[in-house]
């Protein structure tokens, strides 16, 4: 899988640079994020905004990444998704479990929420 990763101060940005995220590059996806998890970042941000498709191995990655980054306080925020991707999301009803904002921006900002709370509303979910 080609991906890029950017390492900020509060957050990591992993962006995949692959059209699909199928059970080819799902277990990829996985193991690169908990290596960043294992790296010891809490925070991250999954920049979608290349991915036009995913399947049932994708979104799995997708939880994998939400359970790990929020298990202890962080944050797993997803960015950028295409409106395949998104249709998917809602009809799986993952759309509410976890966190989509448009822009890498709104993600930062997200993230920087979280932070202030102190990872409050991710106990209450």
């Amino acid at each position: 899988m080609k991906y890029t990763i950017d390492k900020k101060e509060q957050y990591v940005v992993l962006s995949p640079l692959e059209e699909k995220i199928d059970s080819l590059l799902a277990p990829k996806l996985k193991s690169e994020l908990l290596t960043i998890h294992a790296e010891g970042h809490t925070n991250i941000v999954l920049d979608m905004s290349q991915v036009k498709y995913v399947d049932s191995s994708g979104l799995s990655a997708l939880l994998v990444g939400d359970r790990e980054f929020g298990r202890n306080g962080g944050i797993f925020v997803i960015s950028g998704v295409q409106d395949h991707v998104m249709k998917l999301l809602k009809i799986s009803m993952l759309d509410k479990k976890l966190n989509l904002v448009n822009t890498l921006e709104e993600a930062g900002e997200a993230i920087f929420m979280h932070e202030i709370e102190g990872g409050e509303d991710e106990e209450e979910a």
